[in-house]
């Protein structure tokens, strides 16, 4: 009894030794960054890993991050998920269970997002995606948040502007319908569009499959249904191609997108045939003042372009992370109470003045703020057009 009873003891000594709750004395705070350095979207990557490597410099300059009278040294974990949803939920797992990090900032397309943010959730590890507006990516998950408004919001959001802006009552859709961001904003476009101008308003509602790249087919039939104004919310990979083919086909009306247009890239690749027309996002560079401006001066002194909206809210995102760690009060050293400790500080957090606008986050981890609507100038610029408030 008594040898059964000490080699008991000594699994459970060995047990809580290795434990991730057992961290020891904290050393190091570190932050994990999913994001989606290689694959579709690498611009979106580059924005996070640049804007983080700036946040970093100053909380390095400033000699860590301080909790309870003590600074911390800060350490970023960052990892590609090659914008795919299972390399997403890989290297979440791996942020968690072996780096050992104490909060994550991404993914920030939805379709890595929503995976991603159920392995947070199931880790019991605050999570922030900067730039993901799917309701289901916070959606019954405590510990997961987001930097951005959501789809239920920006749909109306454009459905209203273009109603208000233009008159028009007949809407076309075009959307990838196997990924999670553009399908749920196609919908729910579409219920907005069609609570103002009636049932049958959207008349062509078509859709496609990720990494289709001739749209000629979907967009002839757009033509023929006699729509006035034609939604795509698609990424800048996909912004440029679906432009560029409707012109060509004789498409003349305006077409409007959403803040899956706002990378540095989408004009780089559209040219001229994206001049005047609109999408919603969540800043615009053209125009900003105060700290959006340091902002942007500093980043495009440092990487030689205007930073994308992916950049900023990544910028407010790693703020919103530090506000809530300084809020903590201590760390504990146990990885466990340490990242409750943090949620917790995180869902607290009331008028948050961001570069991307004033916040302050629901119980479901989702921010109350403000769209702007931008407008691709003659020069390819992204100005500020007008704000809509919820």
């Amino acid at each position: 009894m008594k040898k059964g009873l000490v080699t008991i003891t000594l699994f459970l000594l060995v047990g809580l030794l290795l434990s991730p709750c057992t961290w020891g004395r904290v050393k190091t705070i570190k932050i994990g960054i999913n994001a989606p350095l290689t694959g579709d979207i690498p611009k979106v990557g580059e924005g996070t890993k640049y804007a983080a490597e700036m946040w970093l410099e100053d909380v390095k300059a400033a000699g860590g991050i301080e909790v309870g009278g003590k600074r911390y040294p800060v350490e970023l974990v960052i990892e590609d998920n090659e914008s795919k949803a299972e390399s997403a939920v890989k290297v979440q797992t791996k942020m968690i269970t072996e780096d050992e990090v104490l909060v994550i900032v991404g993914p920030q397309s939805s379709k890595q997002a929503v995976p991603a943010g159920g392995v947070a959730d199931n880790y019991k590890t605050p999570m922030i995606s900067p730039w993901s507006t799917n309701p289901d990516t916070t959606k019954d998950r405590p510990f997961v948040f987001r930097g951005c408004f959501l789809d239920p919001f920006q749909g109306p959001v454009v459905a209203n502007f273009i109603t208000k802006e233009f008159g028009f009552k007949k809407a076309a859709v075009l959307y990838d319908v196997a990924s999670d961001y553009p399908k749920g904003l196609a919908e729910f476009f579409k219920k907005a569009w069609e609570d103002i101008h009636g049932p049958g308003s959207v008349v062509a509602f078509e859709s496609f499959t990720t990494k289709d790249a001739d749209f000629s087919s979907q967009l002839t039939n757009i033509i023929k249904s006699g729509a006035e104004v034609l939604f795509t919310p698609q990424y800048y990979n996909e912004v440029a191609l679906i432009v560029q083919q409707a012109h060509e086909l004789g498409f003349n009306k305006p077409i409007v997108g959403s803040d899956s247009w706002g990378s540095a890239e989408t004009v780089n690749l559209c040219g001229k045939d994206c001049y005047g027309l609109f999408f919603s996002t969540h800043y615009a560079a053209a125009g900003a003042t105060g700290a959006t401006k340091e902002f942007i001066d500093r980043y495009r002194g440092k990487y030689g372009y205007v930073p994308d909206d992916v950049a900023a809210l990544t910028w407010d995102s790693l703020h919103i992370v530090q506000k809530a760690i300084e809020s903590c009060g201590k760390l504990t050293g146990r990885i466990g109470k340490d990242r409750k400790a943090v949620r917790d500080a995180m869902a607290k957090i009331k008028d948050f003045h961001g570069i991307t606008g004033k916040m302050t986050f629901t119980e479901e981890g989702d921010p109350i703020k403000c769209a702007v609507i931008v407008r691709i100038s003659e020069k390819g610029e992204f100005e500020f057009y007008k704000s809509v408030c919820p």
